[in-house]
């Protein structure tokens, strides 16, 4: 089943989670871009190009509300992969975004939101705008400057009257800032 452009973007379906407290789901990003970078350790393009660039789109848009997310998704060479092996290549690798390990089919070697997304291999580029729906899906090495085209252009997009931000304003990955209406009343002594 490929992931139709026009419908909300499938759930990740994910066994665990690398560098973050907290698992992340698309549910609770809603209102905000998600860049998704579906990779394997032993696929040499993901390794070379699709990984640098994930780290690359982490630090440019940092300051934004775009949520990075890598989804390590084993098809092959299942027992080289594992859990282990991922947290010592996390470790080599510097590799700072949240990485969720798609979670394995019982009837096929095709891990399940490889599946509901209908990638076709490693590496495969996913941008999903704040309304939840699959702005850009496409399998192979992305040229960079096509990907902060396409990323941009989805932070342009307002976000939806009936989709309320998960985020408090003023929130970055650096810290949250005390917004501008509270500063002032501080400043002014009123509370």
């Amino acid at each position: 089943m490929i992931a139709d452009l026009s419908n909300q973007a499938p759930e990740l379906d994910v066994s665990s989670w690398f560098n973050t407290a907290t698992p992340l789901s698309l549910g609770m990003l809603r209102g905000r871009v998600v860049f998704i970078h579906a990779f394997q350790m032993l696929c040499p393009a993901c390794v070379s190009h699709g990984l640098p660039q994930t780290q690359r789109v982490q630090r440019l848009f940092r300051d934004t509300d775009l949520q990075v997310i890598g989804l390590h998704t084993v098809f092959e060479h299942h027992t080289a992969m594992g859990p282990e092996a991922l947290k010592a290549f996390i470790h080599e690798y510097r590799l700072s975004f949240p990485i969720g390990v798609d979670a394995a089919s019982p009837d096929t070697p095709i891990p399940r939101t490889m599946q509901g997304y209908g990638m076709r291999g490693t590496p495969t580029t996913i941008i999903i705008g704040r309304d939840g729906k699959v702005r850009h899906h496409r399998f192979g090495i992305e040229d960079d400057l096509l990907v902060g085209a396409w990323l941009a252009t989805a932070l342009a997009e307002p976000l939806p009257a009936t989709t309320v931000p998960v985020d408090i304003a003023g929130c970055t990955t650096d810290g949250c800032a005390i917004p501008d209406e509270i500063s002032r009343r501080i400043e002014t002594g009123k509370r």
